[in-house]
């Protein structure tokens, strides 16, 4: 497998050099030079396979030329102790993907980076500095799945004062290879801080730099595997039980106790348009730099059993508007309360726009903005109904509602049953939940860190002052 960067494809690269460097050397990010198909085999067996089962078939066609099919065996088998479980609430399907250390979907994409890293710099001499800008979740998690390794120091930057508490501790909290950097600005400051020291000519010859964020093709490959294991449950009709952190809550909180709000919230899977193997399963991703959505493409162009994704944005609706007018227009990001998905210049719009045209994307993608209020309202009906959602999750949630209630026909028949895919647990914004009445236990993963003290410096945004930082 070859990777090329989105603005070259003159120079393509192995696995190895696309990870280690994350950014290519042109600012592009690295694409893959054709997509692997699932088998037959494995399409078939998709609702019957473990998770690590089937992070191994997704994984192993990406990797195979830099990592031996054993190590990638045994490093798939690390990672994931904990699975992704598709569960159902209040009528609806949710895909559970906080139930890792840090209680957040980000783990995914970190503990299988941090394992390969360490495999492919395997007798290297010079450290290796992860540089990583975070709105919330990533920092915590890469901190967390690198924190430890021998060679390899980590340097996450965050926008100050617009995280929670808790992801500040996961953060800022571990100390050792770990430094945390409160950048005085937005995600957005953070993200192009990062870009900047990645084309600086005094850093790359001081520092070995990589980045751990979804610009990095590393993170996005390993995302692929739950979209990929969920549509396979889905359609064999498997529910998982609920894991250790499901927040459920109270008297009628049993799985099929509550009824659907109505609408499309029903299990019916239709057969895609055409016709087809398999017919369509269709996902609502709450969607910031998104990272995310595109590991669901790649599982949709591999193969998987996908037909349809709604982006669930919120206040930064960046990608939503250029679904609905053709023109695509950055923008400096607004604050809310899903704070994770403040991001008005998303990243990985640039992979999104090399493989997909406009029209593609809009047959492929319906894009939803939802308001903080409709964001709390949500979290304040469905945790009455039995079930807590973060504010991320919420915009997901509510994106869905708004797509049943749409006057438009092909925008209600893509959500039929929409599988919620649930970022981050809600114990993680426990300041956003408190005043809208919600509250949920703290699951035994976040209870230790909330016992962490916070050490980062603050920084200005700009190049210099992370240079200053870093040497």
């Amino acid at each position: 497998m070859r990777y090329y960067s989105t603005r070259n494809k003159n120079e393509p690269v192995n696995f190895a050099v696309a990870a280690l460097t994350g950014l290519a050397p042109d600012g592009g990010l690295y694409i893959p030079q054709e997509f692997p198909q699932f088998s037959k085999s494995v399409k078939s067996s998709l609702g019957k396979m473990t998770y690590t089962e089937i992070a191994f078939e997704t994984i192993k066609p990406w990797v195979i030329d830099d990592i031996p099919a054993g190590v990638l065996e045994d490093i798939v088998n690390s990672a994931y102790p904990f699975g992704a479980p598709l569960i159902e609430a209040c009528g609806r399907r949710v895909l559970e993907l906080f139930h890792g250390p840090t209680a957040a979907f980000k783990d995914f994409g970190a503990r299988f980076m941090a394992r390969a890293f360490s495999y492919l710099r395997r007798g290297e001499t010079r450290p290796l500095t992860i540089l990583t800008a975070t709105s919330g979740d990533t920092g915590g998690a890469v901190a967390d799945g690198f924190f430890g390794t021998e060679g390899i120091s980590v340097t996450v930057l965050y926008p100050k004062g617009r995280i929670s508490e808790l992801q500040e501790k996961q953060i800022a909290g571990l100390g050792g290879n770990i430094s945390a950097l409160a950048v005085e600005g937005s995600f957005d400051d953070c993200q192009r801080l990062v870009k900047q020291a990645f084309g600086d000519s005094e850093l790359k010859k001081r520092l070995v730099l990589a980045s751990a964020n979804s610009i990095n093709v590393a993170r996005l490959i390993p995302q692929t595997v739950y979209y990929t294991a969920a549509s396979g449950r889905v359609l064999s009709g498997h529910i998982d039980p609920d894991g250790e952190a499901t927040p459920r809550l109270g008297r009628g909180a049993l799985r099929g106790d509550i009824p659907a709000e109505g609408g499309s919230g029903g299990f019916a899977v239709q057969s895609r348009s055409g016709g087809g193997d398999f017919p369509p399963v269709r996902f609502c991703v709450p969607s910031g730099n998104f990272g995310n959505l595109t590991a669901g493409l790649y599982a949709y162009k591999m193969g998987a059993p996908i037909g349809h994704f709604i982006a669930a944005a919120n206040a930064n609706r960046t990608v939503p508007d250029y679904l609905e007018s053709g023109k695509y227009e950055a923008r400096p990001s607004i604050a809310t309360i899903s704070n994770a998905m403040d991001v008005g210049a998303p990243s990985n719009f640039e992979r999104m726009a090399a493989h997909f045209s406009l029209d593609e994307m809009r047959n492929l993608i319906t894009g939803v903005s939802v308001t903080d209020d409709e964001t709390r309202e949500t979290i304040r009906e469905v945790f009455d109904k039995g079930y807590c959602l973060d504010p991320h999750t919420a915009v997901g949630w509510r994106a869905v509602r708004k797509l049943e209630h749409s006057q438009s026909g092909s925008a209600a028949e893509n959500t039929a049953g929409a599988v919620i895919v649930s970022t981050a647990h809600p114990a993680k914004f426990r300041e956003a939940l408190g005043p809208l009445g919600a509250q949920v236990p703290v699951p035994p993963s976040l209870q230790k860190v909330m016992e962490r003290k916070i050490v980062t410096v603050t920084i200005r945004a700009e190049l210099d002052a992370l240079k200053s930082a870093l040497l």
